[in-house]
């Protein structure tokens, strides 16, 4: 099969991609264009994020041949041919991506096919092939100059194997794919070695070997441009050799890690199986082959899928480090604990099932059909889990088995190149709906129930205590922490599994968490972002990121804030002569004074709109670098005699406008068109000439005289006829990234480029800005689909129920390649007192009534569970703390009355801790304990 990539077709000529089956050929291929094919970044955005354009291109101009249309095939860049069944799937194959060109063909591959065929190609990719004649087309494909770039995948039942080829002199642009870092320097010695130290509390997190370049070194400038080999000495610093010839190092100075080209000249076959790097062929595992080698478990094929496809990638980009060169990954886990079945168990049925029940057996095929999950977030892995439920039969059951799945959020076409169950004319439709009736399409057996809510707090009422007990388990596929820990705390209270996994470009992890065997998502914690200093942003920028949330702060501030705020005032207050008479009247108007001036100050026509434009740049980019310098001149030096401005802070150079630069002219014309939004005045780009000694009148501190400039600023508007209803009303923007046409990311891009000049910092380019203003997630479908099958592989672990040693967490880097497998955490057991502990799992219930006091309830505590509780604290809220005033008293008041709970609710939740002992200073913490206000409460997960 053919696989051609493009992004978007170049000009007169058709991206292709042809498939083969048994074999065939098609020499009907497109010629590759050498002309640079424009990239849909409405598509591909997320995209270009992982790979970088370069990569991109050379993707787009390739041909990939593939055979085999069995599960991994499929699975491979979704595009294959393999037998009649290549013709079967071509079309919906196709239907993926318009760009990408697909054939097939059912001509057999065999030892006497003429491979000069695979010349056209750049990447060969076989399955389902007999490994004579893999051997006898890797050796086609290494004797051809260049090589032609050789992978070859398989799965056989519960074990699978991937083995790549690219030549001795594979060339590797690019090993990792990160961003170069940045080191600011705080000093470097002159000596043999010369020793660099960057500032404090800042990290180098380099590694022996790399290198890196200098610039902005005030006194030994000799180093500015050059390139150096470093050796790490110590977190904070590292040697670049003899400095003794340079002059000595003053102040400042930024090193930048420098990408490298490498060759891997030798292949070597490499056993790579990160979960198990010595396996052992023994008896049972010849035994566990040998019974399952004829089923295929579909989400194995998705994980191997992924990671081939990535290496696809590489192979026709040089965009990241091969893998070197065999990777074995198996579901060993899944067979070993299910002891010794009878064999009838793996026999087949006659029905869709019968390849995933050869390798897991019929019981564990039930079990899977009678779950009920709960997915949460039906984006790249939601679609990918979708996928996999579907092939799995799970929620399939006659009697038992049900998906529920919720997402808000509507198809954009940015999703469309990794979420693969929608498609063009599915934009703008909501997500959860859309991929349901997919899913129905891959096994109409499915029960599937989609929902369009937020799983928050503001949806309990619907996902209540009682929808989590019925469900076996929950899987999450977010995108920000703050939703996975809301989930995992519902998770822990209502005892139910929970499958965590994520992506972020070609990194991925998966984490299980079962009941009583393993510690919650929320038990550890990423040490938080650092969020940029508010001096670093008000006045001090040292690097893009800076200028660009500067940036991304005066939309805010401008179009957003400010809007909001003056439509708020006038919500309040109904007229300007309402107003007026209150402020005459002596009454205090909050944020009367900015709404007032905000009025005084509207444009009222297009030309107005890019005049306020103007005053802007005049204010932003002139005078806060006049009034900055003018507080600290060049010469300033702090009290030890050191410069004030040396790195990381620069001194910013005032801009003087001039309409015939680009820059400023671009950020002159998208401030006013967003002025002319915020104001709904209609706007065009003819060129306005503006009065260049106009100036913005100096704010002054609150006094006696801005009540009097309001009272006539407001008495003019009025009078003037210029304080009408729609005068009082402002269009609210919200920053969206992804609209083109709307000029938010222009207006960003623009302002942080003229800031980052300001300082002398290097500027970035809009697709940049936009990842960084938009706080852009880069993301693959390689990686997606490789997470979401082996969270699959764990799903049907927690549902056979096995014990702690079967689950694995893994965290991947397909870019590097890495797999790491690891036991996942067991679940800590807290001593209290007495052979009294817990765990984060186990919560105590006490059951009281409607006089039950807060006396009460701490002595049934110290009844049913041996121990007596010393404070009592509902979420922040501290009902009973010995020591605070008055809280001696509270004993004699009713539960009902200290924790005051709705009408609906049955119960709360409660923490307490223990005195100490006796040579011990703090309390001991306990365990949740769950009071229920009535004997007749349910407690279903006592």
């Amino acid at each position: 099969m053919e696989i051609s990539e493009p992004l978007a077709a170049p000009q007169g000529e058709e991206a292709s991609c042809s498939s083969w089956g048994a074999g065939g050929t098609n020499t009907n291929l497109p010629i590759m264009s050498t002309e640079s094919v424009e990239i849909d970044d409405g598509l591909y955005s997320r995209q270009r994020y992982v790979l970088g354009d370069i990569a991109m291109q050379k993707m787009a101009k390739s041909h990939v041949f593939l055979s085999g249309m069995g599960g991994l095939g499929l699975e491979i860049d979704d595009v294959v041919n393999m037998r009649n069944r290549a013709e079967a799937v071509l079309q919906n194959i196709a239907e993926l991506n318009p760009y990408v060109h697909v054939t097939s063909s059912s001509v057999p591959l065999n030892e006497t096919t003429d491979l000069s065929f695979l010349e056209k190609y750049q990447c060969v990719v076989l399955t389902e092939i007999k490994l004579p004649l893999q051997k006898i087309i890797n050796d086609f494909c290494r004797s051809k100059c260049p090589p032609i770039k050789f992978i070859s995948a398989d799965i056989h039942g519960i074990w699978s194997r991937l083995f790549c080829d690219f030549g001795d002199e594979f060339e590797v642009l690019d090993t990792t794919g990160e961003e170069p870092k940045e080191i600011f320097i705080s000093n470097i010695t002159r000596a043999n070695p010369g020793i660099v130290t960057c500032l404090d509390n800042h990290p180098h997190k380099l590694e022996t070997g790399q290198f890196l370049t200098f610039r902005e070194i005030n006194g030994m400038t000799g180093l500015n441009g050059s390139t150096q080999q470093i050796t790490v000495v110590s977190p904070f610093s590292f040697n670049i050799g003899d400095t003794t010839e340079l002059e000595p190092y003053l102040h400042g100075g930024i090193a930048v890690q420098e990408p490298l080209e490498r060759q891997i000249k030798h292949p070597k076959c490499l056993i790579a199986d990160f979960s198990k790097p010595e396996p052992e062929v023994d008896a049972d595992t010849v035994h566990w082959l040998s019974w399952t080698a004829q089923g295929f478990l579909p989400p194995l094929a998705a994980a191997v899928g992924g990671i081939a496809s990535q290496e696809v990638l590489k192979a026709v980009t040089g965009k990241f480090s091969p893998l070197c060169q065999w990777l074995y990954i198996e579901a060993a886990d899944i067979v070993e604990s299910v002891g010794k079945p009878e064999h009838e168990e793996f026999l087949p049925r006659g029905d869709r099932y019968d390849a995933l029940r050869a390798c897991i057996g019929d019981t564990l095929c039930q079990k899977l059909q009678n779950l009920n999950i709960f997915l949460v977030g039906c984006g790249a892995i939601g679609c990918e889990m979708l996928k996999n439920f579907a092939l799995l039969g799970v929620g399939t059951g006659k009697k038992k088995g049900m998906v529920t799945v919720t997402d808000p959020d509507l198809i954009e076409k940015s999703n469309l190149n990794r979420q693969f169950l929608f498609r063009p004319y599915h934009i703008q439709k909501p997500k959860s709906y859309t991929a349901a009736e997919a899913t129905l399409k891959i096994n109409p057996q499915l029960k599937i129930d989609a929902h369009l809510n937020k799983v928050c707090p503001a949806t309990e009422a619907v996902y209540n205590d009682e929808f989590y007990t019925k469900q076996d388990i929950i899987i999450t596929a977010l995108d920000n922490v703050e939703a996975r820990r809301y989930v995992d705390s519902r998770c822990l209270a209502n005892l139910r599994p929970l499958l965590d996994s994520g992506t972020m470009g070609t990194k991925g992890h998966t984490e299980v968490i079962v009941p009583h065997l393993t510690e919650s998502y929320s038990s550890h914690r990423d040490p938080p972002e650092e969020e940029i200093p508010f001096c670093t942003l008000k006045s001090f920028p040292a690097a893009i990121e800076h200028t660009i949330q500067w940036a991304r702060d005066k939309f805010e501030s401008s179009f957003s804030h400010k809007p909001s705020l003056f439509n708020k005032f006038w919500q309040t207050y109904r007229s300007a002569k309402e107003v007026l008479q209150k402020i005459q009247t002596g009454h205090s108007l909050e944020g009367c004074f900015q709404v007032v001036k905000l009025l005084s100050r509207r444009p009222r026509n297009w030309s107005h709109c890019v005049e306020l434009a103007r005053l802007k740049f005049e204010k932003y980019f002139n005078h806060k670098a006049l009034q900055l310098l003018h507080c600290f001149p060049l010469d300033t030096r702090l009290k030890d005699g050191s410069l004030f401005w040396q790195s990381p802070k620069r001194p910013p150079s005032p801009i003087k406008f001039d309409l015939n630069e680009p820059l400023h002219f671009t950020f002159l014309l998208h401030a006013a068109k967003l002025y002319a939004t915020v104001y709904c005045i209609p706007f065009t780009e003819e060129v306005v000439q503006t009065d260049e000694t106009a100036r913005k009148p100096d704010n002054a501190p609150i006094s006696n005289e801005d009540e009097r400039n309001a009272i006539f600023q407001l008495e003019k508007a009025i009078s003037c006829n210029e304080a009408t209803t729609s005068d009082l009303q402002m269009a609210v923007l919200s920053f969206e990234k992804d609209d083109d046409c709307n000029g938010h990311i222009d207006f960003i891009t623009a302002a942080s480029n003229l800031r980052a000049k300001m300082y002398n910092i290097e500027p970035a380019d809009r697709f940049k800005t936009k990842r960084i203003a938009g706080r852009i997630i880069p993301a693959i479908a390689t990686s997606t689909a490789a997470v979401s099958g082996l969270v699959a592989l764990e799903m049907i672990k927690v549902a056979g129920d096995y014990p702690f040693e079967a689950y694995k967490n893994c965290f991947l880097n397909l870019a590097i390649p890495i797999i790491v497998f690891t036991e996942t955490a067991e679940v800590r057991k807290t001593e209290i007192r007495n052979g009294i502990s817990f765990t984060i799992w186990d919560r105590w219930t006490i059951h009281g009534k409607e006089d039950f006091t807060l006396l009460d309830f701490i002595n049934a505590v110290k009844e049913k569970y041996g121990i007596e509780p010393t404070m009592v604290v509902q979420g922040v809220r501290m009902l009973y703390v010995p020591i605070m005033p008055g809280h001696a008293k509270r004993l004699k008041l009713t539960m009902h009355k200290l924790v005051k709970p709705s009408t609906e609710k049955r119960y709360v939740d409660l923490t307490v801790s223990f005195a100490p002992d006796a040579d011990g200073d703090e309390d001991l913490p306990g365990p949740p304990v769950r009071y229920y206000f009535s004997h007749d409460s349910d407690d279903q997960l006592s």
